[in-house]
């Protein structure tokens, strides 16, 4: 049997103990709204986390099952959300819950989040599993740190 990496382990315990992850811990997605007059228009930061939530429960589950093909699959669902969450960002259609004097510094998370995501996709690409068990962690990281800063 080959040694299995402690990350495939943790992500698969993290899996089967049910334990949310901070990027799927999004069960009222319209806490990212601020005030009621956003709530019937199309927020694009709520349909962002929305479909980065899908998509990493399944980056996680075929990164620990060394499923490229569904993260590739997966990572493609993310194309174009950053942008329109930038654009909303910048006509006044997304506010930040928390720390909305922030945008600039909430806009170069995000590009950079966005950046680790590609680097997922090129480790998939090689099938690279210790890289895309490293870089699916940094993803993690990140979805806490940033709920941390911008989300109340």
């Amino acid at each position: 049997m080959k040694h299995i990496p402690w990350m495939v382990v943790y992500l698969v315990l993290l899996l089967l103990a049910g334990f949310p992850l901070p990027c799927a811990a999004l069960d009222n997605h319209h806490d990212h709204v601020q005030d009621s007059a956003q709530t019937s228009a199309i927020n694009p930061l709520v349909e962002e986390m929305k479909t980065l939530d899908n998509a990493f429960r399944d980056i996680v589950s075929a990164v620990a099952l060394s499923d490229t093909e569904k993260v590739h699959a997966a990572l493609q669902s993310m194309h174009g959300t950053m942008e329109k969450t930038h654009e909303g960002m910048r006509t006044g259609t997304v506010i930040l819950p928390k720390n909305a004097s922030r945008n600039k510094e909430f806009i170069e998370r995000d590009k950079k989040f966005h950046e680790k995501l590609n680097a997922l996709d090129r480790s998939v690409r090689r099938n690279n599993l210790r890289e895309m068990l490293r870089i699916t962690k940094q993803l993690l990281d990140g979805c806490v740190q940033c709920h941390q800063t911008f989300r109340k």
